[in-house]
C-alpha cells in the first residue's frame, strides 16, 4: 500500500507541473496586452509601461512563470489589480465559501444517489425502479442553475424558509452560514444524483448477480443483510471513482451557481477576475481549481485502493 501512495503521489505531482504549465501558457497566449484591457486605450504610455513593469510584463516569459511558481510554493500570491489586497488573502476567503458549499453538495449527492441506486436495483422492473430512472433522466436535463432559479422560487419567494442569497460568513453564525450553503449546494447536488444513482442501480445490478451473493441468499440471510454486508462494498468501487470526477464537475458548477446565489466564494471570485481582466487573479484562481480536482483525485485512488485491492495487485 505504502509503494502504490508514493507511486500516485509522484503522479500527481507530474500532473501539478503540467497543470501549471498550461494555465501558464495559455494565459500567456491570449491576445491583447492586459494592462491596456486594464487601463483602456486613452492611457499615457509612461503608466501603461509602469504596469507593465509591476505585472512583471517586461520580463521573459520562463522568468516570469519561474517566480509565479515560487510564489505559489511560498504563499506570496501577489497583489489583485482590482482589489488592491494580496491575492492570497483574497482567494483565502473565498474559500471558506467554496470548499464547504462543494463539500455539502458531494455529500448531499451521494446521501440521495446511494439508497436510490440501491432501491432501483433492489426494485428492477417495478414502480420504484422507474420512479429513479425518471428521477435519473430529468435531473440530467435540468441545468443546476435553472434549479437554483426554481429552490429561489419556491423557498425563498414563496415559503420564506431561506434567504435568496448572500453569505453571512462564518464567525458571526456557522448555523446561519451553513443554511445560507443548503439551497445552492442542493442545486449542485441533485444534477450529480442523477448521474451517480445510476451508476449506483448499476453497479448493485451487477453485484447482485455475483455467486458469493447467491451463496448468502441460500444460507438465509436477509435481503436487507445482504445489501448492506456483501453488495454495498463491492458496488461502492465505480461509484467510488464517480464521487471524485463529480468534485470537478461541482466546482465548475460553483461558478455558476455562485453567481445565481450571490455568493462570495471562488466561482464568483473568478467571474468577476475575467471580466475584470485582473490576470493575477485569473491565473492563481484556476491553479488552486486544478491543484483541488488533483489532489481529490489521488484521495479517490487512496479510497478505491482500501476498497478494492486489486489495482495495488496490479501495480505491484
Amino acid at each position: 500500500m505504502a509503494a502504490f501512495v508514493v507511486r500516485r503521489l509522484a503522479a500527481l505531482l507530474v500532473t501539478l507541473v503540467a497543470a501549471s504549465l498550461v494555465v501558464f501558457t495559455v494565459l500567456e497566449v491570449l491576445p491583447g496586452d492586459p494592462a491596456l484591457l486594464q487601463l483602456g486605450t486613452e492611457a499615457r504610455e509612461d503608466t501603461l509601461a509602469a504596469l507593465r513593469e509591476r505585472m512583471g510584463l517586461d520580463r521573459p516569459a520562463p522568468e516570469r512563470y519561474l517566480a509565479w511558481i515560487g510564489g505559489l510554493l511560498t504563499g506570496e500570491l501577489g497583489v489583485s489589480d482590482t482589489y488592491g489586497v494580496p491575492v492570497a488573502a483574497l482567494i483565502g476567503d473565498r474559500l471558506m465559501v467554496t470548499l464547504p458549499l462543494t463539500a455539502l453538495a458531494l455529500l448531499m449527492s451521494t446521501a440521495i444517489a446511494l439508497p436510490l441506486g440501491m432501491l432501483a436495483a433492489a426494485r428492477r422492473g417495478r414502480a420504484g425502479d422507474w420512479a429513479v430512472m425518471a428521477f435519473s433522466q430529468a435531473g440530467l436535463a435540468v441545468p443546476n442553475f435553472w434549479l437554483g432559479i426554481l429552490l429561489i422560487l419556491l423557498f425563498s419567494v414563496k415559503l420564506g424558509w431561506f434567504a435568496a442569497g448572500g453569505f453571512p460568513g462564518w464567525a458571526p453564525d456557522p448555523w446561519a452560514a451553513l443554511k445560507a450553503l443548503l439551497l445552492p449546494a442542493l442545486a449542485l447536488a441533485l444534477t450529480e444524483a442523477a448521474i451517480l444513482a445510476r451508476v449506483a442501480r448499476s453497479a448493485v445490478l451487477e453485484t447482485l448477480g455475483e455467486d458469493y451473493v447467491r451463496t448468502a441468499r441460500a444460507k438465509g440471510l436477509g435481503r436487507g443483510t445482504v445489501m448492506v454486508r456483501h453488495v454495498l462494498r463491492n458496488a461502492l468501487i465505480p461509484v467510488t471513482t464517480i464521487v471524485g470526477l463529480q468534485f470537478a464537475f461541482l466546482l465548475a458548477g460553483a461558478i455558476v451557481i455562485e453567481n445565481v446565489f450571490t455568493l462570495a466564494g471562488l466561482g464568483r471570485l473568478l467571474f468577476q477576475a475575467v471580466s475584470q481582466r485582473d490576470l493575477a487573479v485569473v491565473r492563481d484562481v484556476v491553479m488552486l481549481l486544478a491543484a483541488l480536482v488533483v489532489v481529490v483525485n489521488f484521495v479517490v485512488d487512496v479510497l478505491y485502493a482500501a476498497i478494492d485491492p486489486r489495482p495495488r495487485a496490479g501495480a505491484a
